[in-house]
């Protein structure tokens, strides 16, 4: 039986598709085994959102030659497809895979072990990949059984059409194609039977959700299918646009009682200078009336966010203006990363590139501030009582605990007494709890 690891890099549709290729490799007859010495095949689904994430990439493809020179190694995923038309594969890559061409990993693999058996001198890896900007066609990927959890991340669309000056992605993935509302409320349930208690919805660009059927969003009408999905007793949303927020779907999911009131709303700039340079199509002040809009239908929700610093030409006054807003918003978490330049990208040739030594600075008031905010989050649910779903064990200062999650988000640690895992119990935040980070 031959031995394949996989290693994920990058976002929760990358970790769904690693799921999936690894299902796909069981059913084949593959032994998966941990991403170390003594496979046969290493899988590498890469990322290329960030410079970093470009080289841990490369670093993970060459660890996995490293680990045995003898084993086929795939490079899958953003990474190579953003590489796409170049002549040059990296010499320790054997197979190249791109997006939307994951569902045929196990096909390309016997057609290597073909080519290798018929004498072929293997110097140039195989490729499947193709112009993904011109695909309109989801990739049909399903998972039966996710790894041992009790939340579920559910890809239901794949691509972007935004083209925001910063990003990669929408040419390493290509434009909005959504998956069947069908087939995802067929994932569902398979996974309700299961046993799993949440799903997370999630997608390249997944307040996108369905404009590719009739130019229409669909994305209420899929939260209202999964909803009515029998054992599900939470529903969690991955990163959505602000414009999404509107009365009607807030009203509408505030009156689903699995919903979670947890809502991941992409900023990355408060100023509205640095946003239009971005193209990100709404100002600051649409922001906070979205951000309003959901406080208005969800006591006390979790806001997150992303923000990016050092954009080009961000001035200090800029800076400032973005640092006062994240301040005024009162998010519970945000996520921040020093703008990082991507070759292709609009911004990339952008007059006024920020010194590194600026950005750093940047962040780092930046994420005081956050870490302040978040605090005094956690804070305002001291004494109140909150749902958690427990989820594993941790050794936390010498102590088994067990841990979860509130709908909120926050993680929560309690001492272990009966296992409790896969269970929703409600708490009462106080000294007893730690929240954990």
């Amino acid at each position: 039986m031959k031995k394949a690891a996989l290693h994920n890099l990058g976002c929760k549709v990358n970790a769904y598709e690693t799921e999936a290729m690894q299902e796909m490799l069981e059913k084949a007859g593959y032994e998966i085994v941990p991403f170390q010495e003594g496979a046969d095949v290493y899988i590498i689904n890469t990322c290329t959102v960030t410079n970093i994430a470009d080289r841990k990439s490369r670093q993970m493809l060459h660890r996995a030659r490293k680990m045995n020179p003898d084993a086929i190694v795939v490079a899958a995923g953003c990474y190579v497809q953003a590489q796409e038309g170049k002549q040059e594969t990296d010499p320790c890559i054997d197979i190249v895979i791109g997006n939307n061409h994951k569902k045929d990993l196990v096909r390309i693999l016997e057609e290597y072990e073909q080519k290798k058996g018929q004498g072929k001198d293997g110097e140039d890896a195989l490729r499947d990949i193709e112009d993904i900007s011109r695909t309109r066609e989801y990739e049909d990927l399903h998972l039966g059984k996710p790894g041992d959890h009790t939340r579920a991340y559910i890809k239901v669309q794949d691509g972007c059409n935004q083209f925001c000056t910063y990003c990669i992605i929408p040419y390493a993935r290509g434009r909005v194609r959504s998956r069947s509302m069908d087939d995802v409320v067929r994932e569902v349930e398979d996974l309700a039977e299961n046993g799993y208690k949440e799903v997370v919805l999630t997608g390249i660009h997944l307040s996108s959700y369905g404009i590719d059927f009739d130019g229409e969003r669909h994305l209420l009408p899929l939260i209202r299918a999964v909803h009515a999905v029998d054992g599900i007793e939470r529903i969690r949303l991955g990163s959505l646009e602000p414009n999404i927020i509107t009365e009607e779907f807030a009203r509408e999911i505030s009156r689903m009682p699995k919903m979670c009131p947890h809502f991941h709303l992409s900023l990355q700039s408060g100023c509205d200078a640095t946003l239009k340079r971005m193209n990100r199509r709404y100002t600051s002040a649409e922001y906070y009336e979205k951000c309003c809009i959901l406080r208005k239908y969800f006591e006390n929700p979790a806001l997150t966010t992303d923000v990016i610093v050092g954009f080009p030409g961000e001035t200090q006054e800029e800076f400032e203006e973005s640092l006062a807003f994240v301040d005024r918003v009162n998010f519970y978490e945000t996520h921040i990363f020093k703008y990082s330049r991507r070759e292709g990208t609009k911004a990339a040739v952008m007059p006024d590139q920020i010194d590194e030594k600026v950005k750093a600075q940047r962040s780092a008031r930046m994420i005081a501030l956050g870490e302040q905010k978040q605090r005094a989050y956690e804070q305002s649910f001291i004494g109140k009582e909150v749902e958690v779903l427990i989820e594993e064990d941790a050794l936390i200062d010498g102590k088994m605990m067990q841990t979860g999650h509130t709908k909120e988000y926050m993680k929560i640690a309690l001492e272990k007494k009966e296992n409790l895992k896969n269970c929703v119990i409600k708490v009462q935040i106080d000294s007893d709890l730690q929240i954990i980070h």
